[in-house]
């Protein structure tokens, strides 16, 4: 398996190219005036983030001012202007899962996945980051990978879901590339 471009994107760093042209359909099939958080949601789901562009040209199309989407934005956790990978995983590093064990698995992470805790990968495959409670201390230490919550973890049980996560992404460019 070719080794992954693993440079982190940071909040700093250039956004790539987007193509705004979604967005008007976006704002057609979602009222933005009465439900301008699901026309966000739509739209991060869209794009992995709210870059710039989109919220200018939703701006733009919807007469909302900027400022006040940015304010919602920034408002809701859920929100994100800084591109993320297409794979989220959280570990948790509360009180019990850091005593269960929490660095370890992060660490074990970092190093399957090429990735430091709190970046993504250039390749915006994935993003680690450490958060501060899950709410299941019983399976401490747990993490969570997309919509997919594993808990009791080890570093090495933590490496095989990495390693899964790493076989899937191979294989889908690979039909990509295949085609």
């Amino acid at each position: 398996m070719p080794k992954p471009e693993a440079t982190p994107v940071a909040a700093g760093d250039a956004a790539p190219e987007v193509d705004v042209g979604k967005v008007t359909a976006l704002v057609a099939e979602t009222d933005p005036h009465g439900s301008l958080i699901s026309l966000l949601q739509h739209a991060q789901d869209e794009y992995g983030y709210l870059p710039e562009p989109v919220v200018e040209e939703i701006a733009r199309l919807s007469g909302i001012p900027a400022t006040r989407i940015y304010g919602i934005i920034t408002f809701y956790a859920q929100f994100t202007t800084i591109p993320t990978g297409r794979h989220k995983c959280f570990v948790c590093h509360g009180t019990a899962c850091h005593v269960a064990g929490a660095m370890r698995v992060t660490e074990a992470l970092e190093q399957e996945l090429q990735v430091a805790d709190g970046e993504t990968r250039a390749d915006l495959e994935f993003s680690l980051d450490s958060v501060a409670c899950m709410g299941a201390c019983s399976q401490a230490p747990v993490m969570r990978v997309d919509d997919e919550t594993y808990g009791n973890l080890t570093a090495d049980a933590a490496r095989k879901v990495a390693r899964r996560l790493l076989e899937q992404v191979a294989a889908e460019q690979g039909s990509v590339s295949d085609a």
